[in-house]
């Protein structure tokens, strides 16, 4: 099987395997897991924040974030298609009780003055603003890249109305590699961010917020709370230090696989690409093919295909490390010869 559900599925490296079983460990609980202090300390460098924090899963960090920020009662406001309102369960509801204001974005990107009208004024009728949420890249938008320059004017906003911003960059590494600036004009433009390293970068599981040191301080509590302390960590933190330092560059080879997958559904009849792709996603509208996206998703599978619907006639292919060059030219083939 072809596997482009998600770049969730990439299996650990062999240098990983080898990083997992020779790791240092100790109890991080109580601070004494020496890899997973190296891992949280070169994270916070790269993305030149104070400190980092490890956590299990993207969606803990994200939730661990909003908590953290915000008090019951608050309202966070988001984009309308963003991971953290469309596929983290309404944990932002069930766990901090604070209700989302969504904003419609532009392939990913909030214009800043629709959010600098949506934070809400002094009126005892209103819940307060307590965050501003981002997402980069964003899922929904197809790996679109937010850029820059829309990060730092809704920073500016919310710096003037004294609300802080996190950043879901569960694939902001992606954005980094696809647009060549570097990865602080991006975090510089927010209070605190994750990162996934088991997406794009391949480690077996795990992600990093980081924030400034009371942030980190507060989150750590959260995390012990939710039950993330995981006491002898070292043996997953130990991949996940692998992939954060020896894997980003390579996520342009994900990129160009996706190019190349996108030009192929350009030649394949009734199927079509909605979505600039930016990084390692590419989303087809397959409308023209009769067929709804769950019946092409099971068609695709019967001929050695993974992928995933997207909404009623949309699919979704992802491209990532366990997928090589000659698999997207053979699925290209597929692609070209049955549809």
């Amino acid at each position: 099987m072809i596997d482009l559900r998600s770049d969730t599925v990439t299996k650990p490296t062999e240098e990983m395997r080898r990083a997992a079983y020779e790791a240092e460990v100790g109890d991080d609980v109580y601070g004494e897991d020496p890899t997973v202090q190296r891992l949280e300390k070169e994270a916070a460098r790269i993305l030149g924040k104070e400190e980092a924090l490890f956590v299990t899963s993207g969606t803990q960090g994200n939730q661990i974030a909003v908590l953290t920020h915000t008090r019951p009662g608050n309202e966070i406001l988001l984009e309308t298609n963003s991971h953290i309102f469309y596929y983290e369960s309404g944990a932002v509801a069930a766990l901090a009780g604070v209700q989302t204001r969504t904003i419609t974005g532009k392939d990913g990107e909030m214009d800043p003055k629709d959010v600098e009208d949506a934070i809400r004024g002094e009126d005892q009728h209103f819940p307060e603003t307590g965050l501003i949420c981002l997402e980069n890249t964003h899922n929904r938008a197809g790996g679109a890249i937010v850029s820059p320059e829309n990060m730092r004017a809704i920073h500016s906003i919310a710096k003037e109305h004294s609300i802080p911003v996190h950043v879901d960059g569960a694939r902001l590494f992606n954005a980094v590699a696809a647009s060549g600036r570097d990865v602080r004009e991006f975090t510089d433009h927010c209070d605190t961010v994750q990162i996934c390293l088991s997406k794009g970068l391949g480690a077996p599981v795990g992600s990093i917020i980081a924030g400034g040191q009371s942030f980190i301080g507060r989150a750590r509590k959260w995390r012990k709370r939710l039950g993330g302390g995981m006491r002898q960590t070292g043996i997953v933190a130990a991949p996940g230090l692998i992939a954060l330092t020896t894997m980003r560059e390579r996520l342009k080879e994900d990129h160009e696989k996706a190019k190349v997958l996108k030009e192929s559904i350009l030649e394949s009849k009734g199927i079509a690409v909605i979505n600039q792709v930016d990084t390692n996603i590419v989303v087809a509208d397959v409308t023209g093919t009769g067929m709804k996206a769950a019946e092409f998703v099971e068609d695709l599978e019967k001929r050695g295909i993974l992928a995933v619907t997207f909404g009623p006639t949309l699919v979704r292919f992802t491209t990532h490390y366990d997928v090589t060059m000659d698999d997207v030219q053979e699925v290209s083939r597929l692609l070209r010869e049955n549809f």
